[in-house]
């Protein structure tokens, strides 16, 4: 694997979870980062807590002039952007026939508007220079949908498709998809349908992985040589049976 140090890495979502995990994996391989999310209190707690290496901004990953704005703050702290890793995501799962429409929109607004407003942030600065890596983070949801999380599958499938998509239009370009299964992180407390929090609470008792399990396998992506890019990464709990 390739030497991080001075590889400027954006993150958004991280303010907990597996964003928040992989700012601690990243700057301690001695990566600049540069770290987003909405909550910029826990973002300054984490940047004054990582050091000098990482900075944060605020961030709403819906709203494409502020990610224009945070990767142009990362640029002006760090001189350019290498890696995007665009984590930020929210599960509220129900049923359809619930009909918790203004959930769906928000899903969407999140998990797939806010994969692409990064790409169309740093786009444009990676096909200029001929180098740059999107990582998008999915789910095992993009391979599989559940009962009472179709809406939320219907996104991370797309999440899978824009990055194959990513790949296959720029190939002097990275573009790696991490899915990982269930994992301890607050992406259950949006959830609001009674149905849903139980099957997730049994879905989630059948074994869980870290957080820093998956930041471990966004590193491992990141640090490859130039010119090999892993495409995909499925993180499962070796004791769980779910797919």
């Amino acid at each position: 694997m390739t030497d991080l140090a001075n590889t400027v890495i954006l993150i958004t979502g991280a303010s907990s979870g597996i964003g928040e995990a992989t700012a601690r994996e990243l700057a301690a391989a001695g990566a600049k980062v540069m770290i987003g999310a909405r909550r910029t209190d826990r973002l300054e707690a984490l940047a004054w807590e990582l050091g000098e290496n990482v900075a944060w901004a605020r961030l709403d990953v819906t709203d494409r002039d502020s990610f224009a704005a945070f990767v142009a703050a990362a640029e002006a702290r760090f001189g350019r952007v290498d890696v995007l890793v665009n984590n930020a995501g929210v599960m509220p799962l129900s049923p359809l026939a619930a009909l918790l429409v203004d959930q769906w929109d928000w899903m969407i607004d999140v998990n797939v508007r806010g994969v692409l407003n990064g790409i169309a942030a740093v786009l444009p600065r990676f096909a200029a220079r001929g180098s740059g890596h999107v990582v998008n983070v999915a789910s095992t949801a993009a391979y599989r949908v559940f009962p009472g999380a179709a809406v939320y599958c219907g996104t991370k499938y797309a999440v899978r498709a824009i990055t194959d998509g990513l790949r296959m239009e720029h190939t002097n370009l990275r573009a790696t998809t991490i899915s990982p299964a269930a994992t301890e992180s607050e992406l259950a407390h949006t959830i609001t349908d009674p149905g849903a929090q139980e099957a997730v609470a049994a879905f989630r008792n059948a074994g869980m992985l870290g957080p820093d399990a998956i930041a471990r396998a966004i590193r491992f992506a990141i640090a490859q040589p130039a010119e090999v890019d892993v495409s995909e990464i499925i993180v499962r709990p070796t004791a769980s049976n779910m797919s």
